[in-house]
C-alpha cells in the first residue's frame, strides 16, 4: 500500500509539473503528413514540417520509417521544402518535390536519401508528381503559358520578358481573375508527362484551363491507370468558372493526344482513382450544380462500358478521402460524423458500409500493404496532432509509428474534448465541444470563449488545429466552447442545407441556445463571456454585434460585413449566387435582410477586427468597413491588418502576433 501511495504522489507531482500549452509550445510541434507505403510493404515515407521562428519559415523534410516500427530516418537535407514522396516500383527509390536547386523540381533519391538527381529542370517549376505503376513515366503539374505548353524555351522567354517589362498592369477580360491570394496571370496549371530517365515533357492538358481545377477537398484530381498508359483528370470546362462548380472527368493517353470526357454530370465530379485491376474508376460526385457544399457521394465508373454506380447513396454523410483495396473488391473511405472521422469500407457490389478503424479522433490518409493485411493512416484529435499509425485491415487496435511530438505533449497539460448537446432552433439537437482550462478547478468560475467556425459549411471536430487552437485558448484560462450550429458538416445534409438563405437565422438561434446552456454550468462566469470567429464565423460575430450585448468582447477575423459589396469583390461567385439565390440585383431583399452592416447602429460590444490584405475570398475591405463603423460610433475597437497574409494567417511570426493580440483583447475585457 505504501509503495502504491508513493506512485500516486509521484504521478501527481509529474502532473503538477506540466506546463500550460501556450502558443510557443504549439510552435515546437512537428507537423506530420502524407504517408506513402513502399510497394514491397516494408517502409512508409512521409513529410515533417517544423517552424523556424528566426527565419519566419516552415521547413519541410522527407522521412522514412519501417512499417514494423523503429526510428524514422530523415532522407532530405538540401533545400527547405522537400515534400510529396512517391515510391518507384522497386521500393529502393523515391521521387520528391524539392526546392534544393532554388526552384521547385522533381528529384529522384535513394530510399536512404543518397544519390539525388533531378528529373525536371523547368523554368515553370514542377510539383504534384505521380509515378506510373510501371516506373517508366512521371506525371506532374506545372504552371505554363498555354501557347507554350511543355516547350520550356518558349515559357522561359515569356517569363524573362515579363520580368524586364516595367509595366506591371493587368488587363482582365473574364471572371475568376484572382483566387485566394493570387491574381490570375497568363499561365495555367497543366499536367505534363515525361520519361523517368529523362527526355522531353508532353503537355497532357493543353488549352486555357487549369488542371487540376481548384479543389473542393478530398483526393487529388488526377491519377494514372495501373497499366501506365492512361491519365484520368478533372477539369472545369464551363465558360465562366467563377460561377461554376462543374468539373468532369477526362481520360488521355500518357503519351499525349486528345482527351475524352468520361463523365457529364452538371455538378462536381472529382478525385478519380483507378481500381488496381484497371476495370473501374472511383470518384466523388455532387448532384447540385453551383453548390460547393452539396453531399459528396462515392461513385464507380466501369471503364469499358461507362456504367456508373452510386455506392454510398444511403449514407447521409460526405465521403472525404478514399482508397481501393489491393484486390479491387472494396473501397475504404472516410466520412465526417458528429466531429469524428473513422475509416469505413464498402463492397463494389453495393450494400452498407462497415467501420474498420474508429475512435474519438479523426483518421485519414489510408493506404494498404500489397497483401491487404495492414492499413497505414494518420490519426489526430483535439488534444494530439497528426501522427502515423498502422492497424490490421480486418480491424483491431492501432499501433503508432511516429512519435515526433510525444515529449512536448507529455510536458504540457492538454485537455480532452468534452461534448454537450443543446436544443437549438426548431428543437434540433446542436452539438458543442468544450475544452476546459489547464489546472481546471470545478469550484472556480471561469470566463468563456465561444469559437464560431467558418465555412459556413464547416465543423468543429476531434482534430488538431494550428490556426485556431482551442488548447492555447484554454491554457490561457478560458472555458472554450465550440458549437456546431446549422450548416455544420457531419450531421446530415439537411442540417447543412438549413443555413442556405438563412445565415443570421437558425444558426444564430442555435449558437445563442448553446450560450444559454453554457451560462448555467457551475464553473462558468456568465458575466465574462466572449466570442470569436473567422470567415463565416467572422460574419456571425458581426451579426451578433447588431443583435445582442450578451458578450463582453468580440473578435471578427476575415468576417463578411456587408453582403452587397462582398458579392462584388469575392472571386468564387458560385458561393453568393447559391447562398443568397442570386446576385444582389437579383435578390436585394435577401442581401439586405442578412447583411450585418444594416444593423451597425446597434453595435456596442468592444470588438477586435483582424484581416489579411491578400484575402481575395473575403476581401479586406470588409474588415475596414466594420472597423470604420465601430470607430464612428465610438465602440471600443482595434484593427489588426496583415499585409502579407490572405484568408489564413500562416507565417510563424504573424501567427505569434495573432495569438498575442487575440488573447490580449479578450483578457482586457474579462480579466482586468
Amino acid at each position: 500500500m505504501r509503495s502504491f501511495a508513493i506512485l500516486l504522489l509521484g504521478s501527481s507531482a509529474l502532473l503538477a509539473q506540466k506546463q500550460p500549452f501556450d502558443v510557443s509550445a504549439m510552435m515546437q510541434l512537428a507537423r506530420v503528413s502524407d504517408p506513402q507505403i513502399s510497394p514491397d510493404g516494408k517502409q512508409v515515407a512521409f513529410t515533417v514540417q517544423t517552424v523556424d521562428l528566426a527565419t519566419n519559415t516552415k521547413p519541410q523534410q522527407v522521412y522514412v520509417v519501417p512499417l514494423e516500427g523503429g526510428a524514422p530516418r530523415k532522407i532530405s537535407d538540401a533545400g527547405d521544402n522537400n515534400s510529396r514522396p512517391r515510391w518507384l516500383p522497386d521500393s529502393r527509390h523515391l521521387a520528391i518535390a524539392s526546392n534544393r536547386s532554388g526552384s521547385s523540381q522533381i528529384w529522384i533519391v535513394d530510399a536512404d536519401g543518397a544519390n539525388s538527381k533531378p528529373i525536371t529542370n523547368l523554368s515553370t517549376e514542377a510539383g504534384g508528381e505521380l509515378i506510373s505503376p510501371n516506373g517508366k513515366m512521371v506525371v506532374f503539374t506545372s504552371d505554363v503559358f498555354p501557347e507554350c505548353g511543355a516547350d520550356d524555351n518558349c515559357n522561359r522567354d515569356k517569363i524573362e520578358a515579363a520580368k524586364k517589362n516595367p509595366v506591371k498592369a493587368r488587363v482582365i477580360n473574364t471572371l475568376l481573375y484572382r483566387h485566394w491570394t493570387s491574381w490570375q496571370g497568363a499561365t495555367r496549371s497543366h499536367l505534363l508527362a515525361m520519361p523517368i530517365g529523362g527526355g522531353p515533357a508532353k503537355d497532357l492538358t493543353p488549352g486555357n484551363r487549369d488542371v487540376p481545377p481548384f479543389s473542393l477537398g478530398g483526393p487529388e484530381d488526377y491519377a494514372i491507370s495501373p497499366d501506365g498508359k492512361e491519365v484520368c483528370f478533372a477539369m472545369n470546362t464551363d465558360e465562366v468558372p467563377a460561377i461554376s462548380t462543374n468539373s468532369d472527368l477526362f481520360a488521355v493517353s500518357i503519351e499525349g493526344g486528345d482527351a475524352v470526357r468520361i463523365t457529364s454530370n452538371p455538378a462536381a465530379d472529382a478525385g478519380p482513382q483507378y481500381s488496381p485491376d484497371g476495370k473501374y474508376i472511383a470518384y466523388r460526385s455532387q448532384s447540385k450544380p453551383g453548390y460547393e457544399s452539396d453531399r459528396f457521394r462515392l461513385l464507380m465508373l466501369e471503364r469499358t462500358t461507362g456504367k456508373v454506380t452510386v455506392l454510398t447513396d444511403l449514407l447521409d454523410r460526405w465521403v472525404n478521402s478514399f482508397v481501393w483495396s489491393p484486390d479491387s473488391a472494396r473501397i475504404f473511405f472516410t466520412a465526417e460524423d458528429r466531429g469524428r472521422q473513422a475509416i469505413q469500407f464498402i463492397s463494389i457490389k453495393g450494400g452498407g458500409s462497415r467501420v474498420v478503424v474508429s475512435g474519438q479522433n479523426t483518421l485519414d490518409d489510408m493506404q494498404f500493404t500489397p497483401d491487404q493485411k495492414t492499413v497505414v493512416f494518420t490519426r489526430q484529435s483535439g488534444s494530439s496532432p497528426v501522427e502515423i499509425c498502422r492497424a490490421e485491415s480486418k480491424g483491431g487496435p492501432s499501433i503508432q509509428l511516429t512519435h515526433f511530438n510525444d515529449d512536448i505533449l507529455a510536458s504540457h497539460e492538454l485537455s480532452r474534448y468534452e461534448e454537450i448537446t443543446t436544443e437549438g432552433a426548431e428543437k434540433a439537437p446542436v452539438q458543442s465541444f468544450i475544452v476546459k482550462p489547464a489546472g481546471f478547478d470545478a469550484a472556480k468560475k471561469y470566463p468563456v470563449l465561444f469559437l464560431i467556425h467558418g465555412g459556413p459549411q464547416g465543423e468543429w471536430g476531434e482534430s488538431w488545429s494550428y490556426r485556431w487552437n482551442p488548447q492555447v485558448f484554454a491554457s490561457a484560462g478560458y472555458v472554450v466552447v465550440m458549437p456546431n450550429p446549422r450548416g455544420s458538416v457531419g450531421f446530415g445534409q439537411k442540417f447543412i442545407d438549413d443555413i442556405n438563405g438563412d445565415w443570421g437565422g437558425k444558426p444564430y438561434e442555435d449558437i445563442m441556445a448553446v450560450v444559454d446552456q453554457v451560462a448555467t454550468l457551475p464553473y462558468v462566469d456568465k458575466g465574462r463571456m466572449v466570442a470569436a470567429g473567422g470567415s463565416y464565423g467572422g460574419y456571425m460575430v458581426d451579426w451578433i454585434l447588431g443583435h445582442t450585448t450578451r458578450f463582453k468582447a468580440l473578435i471578427s477575423h476575415a468576417g463578411v460585413y456587408d453582403l452587397r459589396s462582398m458579392a462584388g469583390e469575392t472571386e468564387e461567385l458560385w458561393f453568393p449566387k447559391w447562398e443568397f439565390s442570386g446576385m444582389p440585383w437579383d435578390n436585394p431583399e435577401m442581401y439586405d435582410r442578412w447583411s450585418p452592416s444594416h444593423f451597425a447602429r446597434e453595435f456596442k460590444t468592444p470588438t477586435l477586427v483582424i484581416h489579411g490584405e491578400l484575402d481575395f475570398r473575403v476581401p479586406y475591405g470588409q474588415g475596414l468597413q466594420l472597423f470604420t463603423a465601430l470607430q464612428m460610433q465610438k465602440v471600443p475597437s482595434r484593427l489588426l491588418i496583415f499585409p502579407d497574409e490572405g484568408h489564413w494567417v500562416l507565417k510563424p511570426q504573424n501567427s505569434l502576433l495573432w495569438y498575442k493580440t487575440f488573447l490580449d483583447w479578450i483578457d482586457t475585457w474579462t480579466k482586468k
